[in-house]
């Protein structure tokens, strides 16, 4: 099976929590704190493998989260850090916000890429003695790994691609030019998923090629197989437009070629205005009289593209066609790269964790925000220096402000996850 769109979700580690630990020594009075700090959370990281070529992996398995770092120990010890969870996937993979569908990251090189990065460890209650606070009983909590859902699209990096009607010939190219073994019979459809082929041109020379399947009239539609796999066209510099040269199912190859050009122009100009050579197989079974021949050449002509008749079947014009092809690749700009849509920036405001709302219910001021969810995490609410630092971040960040601006009056209650109490102005 081969799929080659999917969405998943993914989640980074918790940071551990800083320890609330105080010396304990024989001998030793009043040993102060000694609490260590949580280890960091593991990272979401993407990596290509390049022996995959489609995103079945991903078919029964959408979720993906990396480990939480470990809580701080006393003694002045470490949480250890989240091991990162790493997602293998095809070259040419396409990392997308599903919900605007901007590319955010092109796995077509080698390189790794971190999409959500883990929670940072709390620091242990160590960090918090002064001279005056000798004693800390608090200690901050780590912080939420980031999450998201990526949608996963996969767009072959193939330098060719081998375009035409079913059943003119193009498995049976990739065959004769390549180690690739497509599955070659006499039906429409035999090829149900796109097919890859390194191309040898001796010296350290080549070329990849892709065949795309299922290209009928309607295909931009949906139709026949070509509306799943016209995106792995996306990436090709050059097109090999195959046709019937000797009209086998009594079609006129022309008539092919003006109905994929047309189908290529719907799904994406720039895409059909792509260089293309065209190639006339099945030469061997050719009539050199057949009437619609010259009409055929002069179109062709008329088109500005390169015309080579070859015959898959007996290697006939076979040398010619990838001659023509690597001279044509040497002229073309290399494959192409997809720059990001959507910057670390962007990325960040979206999930901005320094928001803060502020809503009533029923008499009560319910206040949230992505930062004092992480925050309440470190705070000792039974600690009176705790909560005295509590309430200096608050009105800081204008959160008392926030709440005037909402109508709170004295006495009445505020909500801030779970933890309550009467507002004083």
């Amino acid at each position: 099976m081969f799929i080659d769109r999917v969405t998943i979700h993914v989640k980074a580690g918790d940071g551990g929590n800083g320890a609330v630990t105080f010396h304990r020594e024989k001998y030793v009075a009043a040993g102060g704190p000694d609490g260590g700090d949580g280890g960091r959370g593991g990272s979401v990281v993407f990596r290509v493998d390049p022996g995959d070529n489609t995103l079945l992996a991903f078919r029964y398995r959408r979720k993906f989260a990396a480990e939480n770092g470990e809580d701080g120990k006393g003694g002045k010890m470490h949480g250890k850090s989240g091991a990162d969870v790493v997602i293998s996937v095809p070259p040419g993979t396409l990392i997308k916000d599903p919900a605007s569908g901007r590319v955010i990251h092109d796995m077509a090189e080698s390189e790794t890429f971190v999409v959500c990065r883990g929670g940072r460890g709390g620091w242990g209650n160590r960090h918090f003695a002064t001279p005056t606070r000798q004693i800390p009983r608090f200690a901050k909590g780590g912080t939420k790994g980031e999450e998201c859902d990526l949608l996963l699209e996969l767009k072959m990096l193939a330098d060719v691609a081998l375009i035409g009607y079913p059943s003119v010939g193009k498995s049976s190219l990739l065959a004769r030019i390549s180690a690739a073994r497509p599955k070659i019979a006499d039906y429409h459809f035999t090829t149900l998923s796109p097919q890859l082929g390194v191309v040898s041109l001796g010296e350290g020379r080549g070329f990849v090629a892709a065949d795309i399947p299922g290209l009928i009239e309607g295909a931009a539609d949906g139709l026949g197989l070509g509306h799943e796999f016209l995106r792995h066209t996306d990436r090709c510099r050059l097109l090999l437009h195959v046709v019937d040269i000797a009209a086998t199912e009594g079609r006129d190859p022309r008539d092919d070629m003006e109905m994929i050009d047309r189908e290529l122009a719907r799904w994406d100009p720039d895409l059909a205005a792509r260089p293309q050579i065209v190639v006339a197989n099945k030469c061997d079974v050719l009539d050199p009289d057949a009437d619609y021949l010259p009409a055929f050449k002069a179109y062709v002509a008329s088109l500005g593209r390169p015309l080579v008749f070859v015959s898959a079947a007996t290697g006939e014009g076979i040398d010619e066609m990838l001659r023509l092809t690597a001279e044509k690749l040497a002229e073309l700009p290399p494959l192409t790269v997809y720059e990001p849509e959507i910057t670390p920036e962007e990325r960040a405001a979206k999930g901005d964790e320094t928001e803060t709302t502020v809503t009533v219910r029923d008499g009560v001021y319910y206040v949230e925000g992505k930062w004092l969810l992480n925050f309440c995490g470190q705070i000792n609410f039974d600690d009176r220096d705790s909560l005295r630092f509590f309430e200096r971040v608050l009105q800081r960040r204008g959160v008392y402000d926030r709440l005037r601006e909402a109508g709170v009056r004295d006495g009445d209650t505020v909500n801030i996850y779970d933890f309550e109490f009467d507002f004083v102005n």
